[in-house]
């Protein structure tokens, strides 16, 4: 029972080698930077921009928080403490 319960903590839950927060918190961004540029190349400049070009980055960062996850499996955990800290407004030197 130890050893399942250490692999879980160990383990967490991952999406293509990413880290589950990490991989949702990097759609999420892409995709509002992706929509922001879009609309703002249709409104200010009359052209379009491929959208191709956001899923390559989409691909790219995904694969670079793979390689750094690695290292730090930890670091979407990190990640989410950090923001639940933030909605509680704890200040930052107890968040330390």
């Amino acid at each position: 029972m130890k050893q399942q319960v250490l692999k879980a903590l160990a383990n967490p839950p991952r999406i293509f080698y990413v880290p589950y927060y990490l991989a949702v918190l990097n759609f999420i961004v892409q995709f509002i930077v992706f929509i922001i540029i879009y609309a703002s190349a249709l409104v200010f400049f009359k052209f379009q921009i491929e959208p191709l070009l956001f899923l390559i980055s989409v691909i790219v960062v995904h694969m670079l928080l793979a390689v750094y996850s690695r290292t730090d499996p930890q670091i979407g955990q990190i990640i989410l403490a950090r923001f639940q800290l933030l909605k509680r407004k704890i200040p930052r030197r107890l968040a330390a």
